[in-house]
């Protein structure tokens, strides 16, 4: 319930069902600059200082705008990640150890914000039998069953997946995990933009809704990177796979949220993003194949 407990940690008990209130107008160098810090702040453990025109550099971002830079916030993210691989697989380490160093890393860059929502959708949508007490599960800090079998599933996805692109595409793989990060974060950005909160007076509710706009600059970013990406060597057919599974994979988990609890929370944006993540990587074991 982390990524639920970041979007409801500015929002006071007895103001949970206000209408979402936006920050006072920003002045600073570039709005965008300021998205970016913010989505880094956010979604990772980074050090990000302070930017002029930033009147709270702790306060929760303003998600109609915000995620415009998500998918540059993603890459950056991914970074420290893509780095340990490398690192590894140069000093011989061998592919499963580099992967799940590289894995590691991310986790920790993250403190873990997605795997947590991963964790709690899991078990809800699996133990819950009404919607009510699926959101009551998933908001439980308690790990379950559920929860365990689908960390265990995705960590070995995501490691088995890069091990084995390092043996395809060497450093290469790198570009891929980089790339992930960013159309996984895009990708889960469609619940929030099409579903309405599944608890109307929750942290979901508290922080607004990426605008239509918004949401196609990410978009665009991703496409952005997509050709950087193929002009450094990575196949155009898997990219353009990978991104369509990924968006394949949120919009399934958006639909099978909005039936089984009636909307979005944190937590099914983590699980998201997870699932994207997953299907960029095994869209791209697809167009490299041995």
């Amino acid at each position: 319930m982390a990524e639920a407990a970041k979007l409801g940690a500015r929002q006071p008990a007895d103001e949970a069902d206000d209408e979402f209130e936006p920050p006072p107008d920003r002045a600073g160098p570039w709005p965008p600059l300021l998205d970016l810090a913010a989505c880094l702040r956010f979604f990772s453990r980074l050090p990000v200082p302070a930017l002029p025109g930033e009147a709270d550099r702790h306060a929760v971002p303003d998600f109609r705008t915000a995620p415009r830079m998500l998918p540059v916030a993603g890459a950056l993210i991914a970074v420290p990640a893509a780095l340990a691989l490398l690192g590894a697989h140069g000093l011989g380490l061998g592919p499963f150890i580099a992967a799940t160093l590289a894995v590691l890393a991310a986790t920790l860059v993250t403190g873990a914000l997605h795997e947590d929502g991963l964790a709690d959708v899991a078990d809800g949508f699996g133990g819950g039998a009404t919607p009510e007490r699926r959101i009551e599960i998933m908001r439980d800090s308690r790990i379950g069953a559920y929860g365990a079998s689908a960390l265990m599933l995705v960590y070995a996805l995501r490691i088995g997946a890069l091990a084995t692109l390092l043996d395809r595409a060497g450093w290469r793989t790198a570009l891929v995990l980089v790339l992930a990060a960013a159309l996984s974060r895009t990708a889960a950005l469609w619940p929030m933009v099409h579903l309405g909160p599944a608890r109307p007076g929750g942290a979901s509710h508290a922080v607004g809704r990426p605008g239509a706009a918004a949401h196609a600059t990410a978009w665009g970013l991703c496409l952005v990177l997509a050709l950087a990406a193929g002009l450094l060597g990575l196949p155009w057919l898997g990219l353009a796979l990978a991104a369509f599974l990924a968006w394949l994979a949120a919009w399934t988990l958006s639909r099978l949220s909005a039936r089984l609890i009636g909307g979005q929370t944190g937590d099914v944006v983590g699980a998201c993003q997870q699932v994207a993540e997953v299907g960029v990587l095994l869209a791209m074991l697809v167009a490299l194949p041995d």
